[in-house]
């Protein structure tokens, strides 16, 4: 069933619930306000009867003014005994034994003689009364007396069939209304719905009506609104990361194809195919390590455990690295520093390899004969480490993306000689990521400064 059937239904059975309740109520109080009714009116007729019974010795008297009673009240039954004798009653009708047992509690009595539907109740004169009038022989007089009430079941059979078609007739009309408030009511998830199905891989841009929603709907909107963003946003970098990888792979096995091509063209001497294949060497050593570091970033999308976690000195990491710099440092009249020293925990050859990329990077950008920072500091929050160079200045929009995927700042940055691919800022955002860790960026006055920052040791 779908959701507005099922309010629908829902609605309609509490409805029904409700209405039959109060028709129920309806017929049982109408029921009982015409039992009350009937008791004042025997009540009545009793004091009457006892009045005259007073005022009236003579037996067939009292008999004249009790038919001439019954004349002017149709549907009241009344028999007067005296002991065992009875001084009036009628002969079509017969009264239960057990009559007088209920009206000592004060309330009528229901049964049926024949067709008649009977409300009585019976008491005795009290013996003043009796002592002044019909009952001198001292005993005691019984009067009973009987309503039929074929009126009131007539009346009582009309208003539960009334009560029961408007009960059914409010019943439908409800489930109507309830069908109509939760079509309504439920509107904002068909548009909801609509926007839902024009996204596509080409159309992300659909956002949920958060202003057109009820309350209790903007949440969820909000939530499907945010889920969208994000999908637009790792679309968007997955179709950039796809045309960039393209490109990256292109350029190597286009110049692997093409001299391969020109090796094969005419006959060489063995100089020559010896500087080919070396040639095509280096390319496959490249494209080996931009696989390599491919597969180490699809790893990192799906999360990584620290294979190695150990307590790790970030000065001893750094002179190490040095050692290994120092050559191309020379080379471009560079000069490294180290300052201060701290500790982490972590593994080792990825944190290795983090400072590497940095290093690496200041290298490549760095001007001649200027100074490269390795500043170590540590907290009670958290030990850092951040590489500064002096070189061109990184313009503000491209900061948040060079940790991008092969992402590449505009070409007067671009350097030739480099064989990087564009992930080495990547990885390194990823191992700091996988170490509970963060990077970060600024270059402002000519200076450049990336920043491990790792979290303190437990």
């Amino acid at each position: 069933m779908t959701l507005t059937a099922r309010l629908t239904v829902l609605h309609t059975l509490v409805s029904a619930s409700v209405l039959l309740g109060l028709g129920l109520l309806v017929a049982w109080s109408t029921h009982l306000h015409f039992v009350d009714l009937d008791r004042h009116y025997l009540q009545d007729k009793v004091h009457l009867i006892q009045k005259i019974v007073d005022e009236t010795p003579d037996a067939a008297e009292l008999t004249d003014k009790l038919n001439e009673l019954l004349d002017s009240h149709h549907g009241l039954f009344i028999a007067i005994t005296l002991g065992d004798e009875q001084l009036f009653g009628p002969s079509s009708i017969s009264f239960p034994p057990e009559l007088a047992a209920q009206s000592a509690m004060g309330q009528p009595m229901d049964w049926a003689d024949g067709e008649r539907q009977l409300r009585g109740m019976s008491t005795e004169l009290s013996a003043a009364q009796v002592t002044g009038g019909a009952g001198s022989s001292g005993k005691r007089i019984r009067l009973t007396l009987a309503l039929d009430t074929l009126h009131h079941n007539h009346f009582m059979q009309v208003l539960r069939q009334q009560l029961a078609i408007y009960v059914v007739i409010a019943t439908l009309l409800s489930g109507l209304l309830g069908w109509w408030a939760a079509r309504g009511g439920l509107a904002p998830l068909r548009i909801m719905k609509d926007r839902a199905l024009k996204v596509t891989a080409h159309k992300l841009d659909e956002r949920m009506p958060i202003e057109a929603v009820p309350v209790e709907m903007a949440e969820l909107a909000n939530s499907l609104n945010t889920m969208l963003e994000r999908l637009e946003l790792d679309f968007a970098k997955l179709m950039e990361f796809s045309s960039d990888l393209a490109h990256e792979l292109r350029t190597p096995i286009s110049n692997l194809l093409t001299q391969t091509q020109v090796s094969l063209s005419q006959r060489r001497d063995p100089d020559t195919y010896r500087d080919i294949l070396a040639s095509n060497a280096e390319e496959l050593q490249r494209l080996a390590r931009m696989v390599s570091d491919m597969l180490f970033l699809a790893k990192t999308d799906h999360g990584i455990q620290l294979p190695n976690r150990e307590k790790v000195a970030l000065e001893d990491e750094v002179a190490s690295l040095l050692d290994f710099y120092d050559a191309v440092a020379e080379d471009k009249e560079i000069r490294l520093r180290v300052l201060g020293s701290g500790a982490v925990s972590g593994d080792r050859l990825m944190i290795r390899r983090a400072i590497g990329n940095l290093l690496s990077n200041a290298l490549r950008h760095a001007h001649p004969r200027t100074d490269i920072e390795l500043t170590i500091r540590s907290s009670e929050q958290d030990c850092s480490l951040c590489v500064t160079n002096t070189g061109d200045v990184i313009d503000a929009s491209d900061l948040p993306r060079l940790f991008d995927r092969f992402y590449r700042v505009d070409k007067s940055r671009a350097h030739p000689s480099s064989d990087g691919a564009g992930l080495g800022l990547a990885i390194t955002k990823a191992i700091m990521l996988a170490h509970g860790g963060s990077v970060s960026v600024t270059s402002t006055a000519g200076k450049t400064q990336f920043c491990l920052r790792f979290p303190r040791p437990h």
